[in-house]
């Protein structure tokens, strides 16, 4: 054995010694202060029982609950960084005097039933805060919180309006928001009409084989608990190179290359943008009620910052009572997906260095539930601003009463070039100048050497993609990347908002995709990602029809809203990338005008971008005024 070998090991015992310490000081702390009543099956209106931890403090007083309900493993017993986070959080709630509970969906671990995404039926939360509140522990006023998957299915149940569930801490809900307004993500599943390949590695990870194996039907508590001292159910697939898994075609077969569970993947990748299944399960949907007052918590670099902006304006416009209305509350962080507790005073997202960005999360949120779970006087109103969002470059928390900030307003810049803007040493530019005659830029996209995902605002796609912002020069030497800049900045420029890009564009394919993607440029030549959008060109009058081009003819296409918060300093420059391709952070288009997830063999396009004053493409920046 080599002293390196021998090193290896010893660091690995030292660190296994020390988790297991930190997670047992945690529950001993917890069983001091709590009562724990674990594996309790909480039965649902048809008979469904799921399995649910209670922690609750050591009082003969009635008390508020925070409640966690989630599709991953919680079980405290054994070693992991889940089950001590789950000792933590349930132990910060005991000792500020509120009951934990934490409850897996059904068809999860311990839970009975069938799982699908969203924990669907919806009724199963509805009949959760029923049993809960019937409790004679239980003040019966109930705050819902968690973070992606555990933060997801709290919309739609929202819309049912229990008189129980008194608010809610949604975190990083992307994956809940169906559709708001213009936006079809359907559940961050698309982006302009385009598959997101985050679920196609997620569902891998995340879905149990059918032949796992299963508690009994009645089984006892008692049964439950011995058992899940020694197995929680928690098997693993074997790990997978997911930058090459997501390669394959047809994306219908991705997950059976990897001998991946396929049932729940199978019917979602054949379902179009505006297919009546979308509106069937747990997503959150713009004809739905929302009853819940909510502190919401987004990131620049999450995968669906715009379809979180929008449903918290959606709600604070639209939800009926005008007290939930009125107790609609925002923080966006310059983090990645779940990010938030993990800001230190130089804050690291991919290469960029955004400062310190830490904030007061647990304060704020404690203060909100003391609000509405308790009743008392925190004075949240008061001393939260309705938004608090982060700007990056001048790396500053900066508060606004609605969301864009009123002084934030729309400048058009056009896209301008000599017919050479491939590449970043082309000849394309930006400004506020009106192009005057067309002198297109075109590009060849083959499917088969498709631009790569460099950074971005992604998560959950294993090694293929690494979120965050990174120097995209690495990628803009590539012939089939536009590249448009604005003059060195005399002044410096802060963004923040939603971005609006519209392009005129051509092909000689049926059916392709366009992307677009915001730079900052530094003064040394650095550039780094903001946001990024892409748009299917058959989707491009809406996702209730398919409308393909033709060949000589030109077409609008307007992208999905980009947003971020941004300071451009002074010596700076703006710049855009335009493409057709960002994989995998989205499936590739084939081109073929047909079904796209069903096939192998893709067709070259050639792809023109046009701007002059009769094809104006242009972008739209929210300029925050002085």
């Amino acid at each position: 054995m080599t002293s390196i070998t021998r090193l290896s090991i010893a660091v690995l015992i030292v660190l296994f010694s020390y988790q297991s310490h930190a997670q047992n000081n945690i529950l001993e702390k917890l069983e001091e202060i709590a009562i724990i009543d674990q594996k309790v099956m909480m039965p649902m209106r048809d008979g469904i029982r799921l399995a649910t931890d209670i922690y609750r403090p050591k009082t003969d007083e009635k008390v508020p609950i925070i409640f966690s309900r989630t599709p991953y493993n919680f079980n405290s017993w054994g070693d992991g960084e889940q089950r001590t986070r789950t000792a933590q959080r349930a132990y910060e709630a005991v000792k500020r005097g509120y009951a934990y509970v934490v409850q897996n969906e059904r068809g999860r671990y311990f839970s009975e039933g069938k799982w699908d995404i969203l924990g669907v039926p919806l009724t199963d939360g509805y009949d959760a805060f029923s049993w809960m509140k019937d409790q004679p522990w239980s003040n019966g006023k109930i705050g819902t919180i968690g973070c992606s998957s555990t933060a997801e299915w709290q919309m739609a149940v929202a819309a049912l309006d229990h008189p129980s569930h008194a608010a809610m801490v949604p975190q990083a809900y992307g994956a809940g928001v169906g559709r708001v307004g213009d936006l079809y993500e359907q559940g961050n599943w698309y982006r302009g009409g385009v598959e997101q390949m985050l679920f196609f590695s997620w569902l891998y990870g995340v879905e149990h084989d059918k032949f796992k194996p299963r508690i009994p039907a009645g089984a006892t508590q008692e049964d439950l608990i011995r058992i899940s001292r020694f197995y929680d159910l928690a098997p693993e697939n074997p790990r997978v190179d997911m930058s090459e898994a997501l390669s394959h075609l047809p994306i219908q077969d991705i997950l059976q290359n990897i001998n991946g569970k396929r049932e729940v993947f199978d019917k979602m990748v054949r379902r179009k943008p505006n297919h009546p299944d979308w509106y069937a399960g747990g997503l959150y949907h713009d004809d739905m009620g929302f009853g819940v007052p909510s502190f919401w918590f987004a990131s620049w670099y999450d995968v669906s910052i715009t379809p979180n902006l929008a449903l918290f304006n959606h709600v604070r416009n639209n939800a009926e009572d005008a007290e939930v209305r009125d107790n609609q509350y925002m923080v966006i962080a310059p983090v990645l997906h779940c990010r938030y507790t993990r800001a230190t005073e130089n804050t690291m997202v991919g290469e960029r260095n955004v400062g310190d960005a830490r904030l007061n999360y647990d304060e704020q949120i404690y203060a909100w539930f003391d609000w509405w779970l308790k009743g008392e006087n925190t004075n949240f109103k008061e001393k939260t601003p309705r938004v608090q969002y982060y700007t990056m470059g001048s790396n500053t928390w900066q508060s606004a009463n609605q969301w864009p900030p009123k002084d934030s307003q729309l400048v058009t810049y056009y896209l301008n070039s000599g017919g050479e803007a491939n590449t970043m040493y082309g000849d394309g530019s930006l400004s506020t100048k009106m192009p005057g005659k067309d002198n297109p830029d075109s590009y060849v996209y083959d499917p088969m050497n498709p631009v790569k995902s460099y950074g971005g605002n992604v998560c959950c796609t294993g090694n293929a993609v690494q979120g965050g912002s990174f120097d995209q020069r690495v990628m803009e030497t590539r012939n089939d990347i536009l590249v448009y800049t604005t003059d060195i900045l005399e002044e410096g420029v802060e963004v923040t908002g939603f971005i609006e890009s519209t392009l005129y564009v051509s092909s000689d394919v049926k059916d392709t995709d366009f992307t677009i993607k915001l730079i900052d440029v530094y003064p040394d030549g650095t550039a780094y990602n903001l946001d990024e959008t892409i748009q299917r060109a058959r989707f491009r009058e809406g996702y209730d029809k398919e409308v393909f081009m033709k060949e000589g003819d030109v077409y609008k296409i307007d992208l999905t809203p980009m947003a971020t918060s941004n300071y451009f300093k002074k010596g700076h420059r703006i710049r855009i990338e335009i493409s057709s391709s960002n994989f995998p952070r989205f499936a590739r288009n084939l081109n073929t005008g047909g079904d796209n997830y069903d096939e192998s063999e893709g067709v070259v396009a050639n792809n023109s971008i046009h701007h002059s004053k009769a094809h104006p493409s242009h972008i739209k920046l929210p300029i925050k005024q002085d």
